[in-house]
């Protein structure tokens, strides 16, 4: 941390942090509200938490459920972080800046979504489209029809 906020400092960065980020660099008291503000600004929010789960719990609980990412060299670490944090793009050992709808091959981002269902996480042009199924027949019924694999479909009462 002391050679991050060396550089911090050269950009005008405001730190907050909790009593442990305190301890060792020079930072604002970090308040509850600081977890989950998305400050658009040069402020950053540091939290030392004391392993993975509990940093997967912080992030579950206060994160945008955007982009998060882990730095590791320990794989089963990686894995259960990518496995658990509940967010659309979850990153090892590499820039969050990846998280974009063209380096994704979607074309142009048109957007981003933290939603779980529909699009999620940066979104092209064919994230927005939404599907109508349109079927035209001449009176035939589910029963009639097999599907795929040739299978009749049935309905049973259950």
């Amino acid at each position: 941390m002391p050679k991050a906020q060396l550089a911090f400092d050269k950009n005008a960065c405001r730190l907050h942090g909790c009593k442990k980020t305190q301890a060792i660099i020079d930072a604002e008291p970090a308040t509850e509200k600081d977890w989950s503000t998305e400050y658009l600004d040069y402020i950053l929010s540091i939290k030392v938490v004391d392993g993975l789960d509990e940093a997967i719990k912080h992030i579950n609980k206060y994160g945008s459920k955007h982009t998060d990412a882990i730095v590791t060299s320990n794989k089963d670490k990686a894995e259960k972080f990518m496995s658990l944090v509940d967010s659309a793009d979850v990153f090892w050992n590499c820039s969050t800046r990846f998280s974009d709808g063209f380096r994704y091959g979607l074309g142009a981002e048109v957007g981003i979504s933290t939603n779980k269902i529909h699009a999620r996480g940066p979104v092209g042009l064919e994230g927005l489209m939404i599907y109508k199924y349109k079927l035209i027949g001449s009176g035939q019924i589910v029963s009639d029809y097999s599907g795929p694999t040739g299978k009749k479909f049935t309905h049973k009462k259950l």
